[in-house]
């Protein structure tokens, strides 16, 4: 309890209030059995409570809008919230074994102050990270043009019963490499997509040969189709965040049939991987 008195009054100190009167705390109710969630206007900086029968997490790493609470029996206690952008709420917290309420979307006008006041001669405003929608929106923009574009780089495809699977593009973005995949069905039966898999193998040296393969898995994914239709093409974009390989290692992209055997695994140098357009 000490720790979080400390903790409180640094991270307090500095906090521009809207006003001088006593602020009426909101009430928030938790308990061991549910997940209750947090909504907040901005990403959540710091999320703190007044006692260990109260968690409150967060991804502090990739900073988020929303946080869960959870409680164990115990006497009341409070949580104290600072978004990326300085605002600052705070709640009483109490336990109790029915909740009523599950979701909670915090609103900005909620905010007790602000840990980062607009001061005369301050220190230059920090521009916020860019956001999960932010990212979301440039990968679909950026998506749209790659489909668009008319740029190849060069003959990488399989064949197998009709089914053509093709990687026409790797462009390097923003530390990430975007895969622009084409699928094509000539065949005379419409094709349902199981996965789309991309995943980096090493093939180890010696009289028994084998194959280790490491998955990897698009941060996300343009215009992934669940369905081509028989005589009908599929373009999308998928992304990764940057990586290299040295020459004894390639990628395979797999295309899975779902209720089906017209797999496709197609097989990508290091060469392509390494010098994106």
């Amino acid at each position: 309890m000490k720790t979080y008195l400390l903790i409180s009054a640094i991270l307090l100190t500095g906090i521009q209030l809207y006003s001088q009167k006593a602020e009426r705390l909101d009430t928030i109710f938790a308990n061991e059995h549910k997940n209750v969630a947090l909504f907040f206007p901005q990403p959540i900086s710091q999320g703190i409570t007044g006692a260990s029968h109260f968690v409150f997490s967060h991804n502090r790493e990739r900073q988020q809008y929303f946080g869960l609470l959870q409680a164990k029996p115990g006497t009341e206690s409070n949580l104290l919230v600072i978004d990326a952008g300085g605002s600052v709420y705070s709640y009483i917290l109490k336990y109790r074994k029915d909740l009523s309420r599950l979701n909670y979307f915090i609103q900005g006008t909620e905010r007790i102050g602000n840990a980062k006041p607009d001061r005369p001669g301050s220190a230059k405003k920090v521009e916020p990270k860019r956001n999960q929608f932010d990212r979301d929106t440039h990968y679909q923009s950026f998506g749209s043009y790659l489909l668009r574009k008319k740029e190849r780089i060069g003959r990488v495809k399989k064949r197998n019963q009709g089914i053509i699977l093709s990687v026409e593009n790797i462009v390097f973005n923003q530390n990430e490499l975007y895969f622009v995949i084409q699928i094509e069905n000539q065949s005379s039966l419409d094709y349902d997509v199981n996965f789309l898999n991309l995943s980096v193998t090493t093939r180890q040296k010696g009289k028994k040969k084998s194959m280790q393969s490491l998955k990897k898995d698009p941060v996300f994914a343009y215009k992934a189709p669940t369905k081509i239709k028989k005589g009908h093409t599929a373009r999308l974009v998928y992304v990764f965040p940057k990586f290299s390989l040295s020459n004894d290692r390639q990628v395979l992209l797999e295309l899975n049939e779902a209720k089906g055997e017209r797999d496709v695994v197609l097989k990508i140098s290091h060469r392509f991987i390494n010098n994106p357009n």
